[in-house]
């Protein structure tokens, strides 16, 4: 049986670099892959430095090079509350993925790792974040959360199926 809506949560640190990348780009991915209707998807950040603001510039505006929208994304921090709405939440690095255990209730049912886990041929556990750098670390973060993405469409999909 298919479920209706599975829900997808992308984290980083201040939720306006990685995170909101991620989710633009999954979004397109799912999108894509006629997914978009069956999936909630969203980002936070571990820390509450951006609330309410739109991602980094340079972040909307190398996502906006290779067609994905993130303008709108406004940064939130994660709520305890997000681990009832989502079955899957992936941290950019293992330094938010470390947050993310602590908060993690007991009998949460979903799965909590790394992105970049999902797509092992990168040879990459960690989104770097490109904060303090220049636009190449946007460029550098799209080239590893693309496929990344793809990956983890696969597995959200193939874990679907299976319930």
């Amino acid at each position: 049986m298919i479920k209706s809506k599975v829900g997808v949560l992308f984290v980083c640190m201040g939720n306006i670099c990685g995170s909101p990348t991620a989710e633009g780009v999954f979004r397109a991915v799912a999108h894509r892959a006629g997914w978009e209707r069956r999936l909630r998807i969203a980002s936070a950040g571990t820390h509450d430095f951006h609330i309410g603001e739109p991602p980094d510039p340079r972040a909307i505006a190398s996502a906006r090079r290779r067609g994905y929208d993130i303008h709108k994304c406004r940064a939130r921090q994660i709520d305890p509350r997000d681990f009832a709405r989502f079955d899957w939440i992936l941290a950019m690095d293992q330094n938010n993925l470390r947050r993310l255990t602590e908060l993690r209730p007991k009998n949460f049912g979903g799965h909590v790792g790394l992105l970049l886990d999902m797509a092992p041929a990168l040879g990459m556990r960690d989104v770097p974040d490109p904060y303090y750098g220049g636009p190449d670390g946007f460029e550098r973060i799209l080239d590893l959360i693309e496929p990344a993405s793809e990956a983890l469409l696969a597995r959200v999909a193939l874990a679907t199926q299976v319930e």
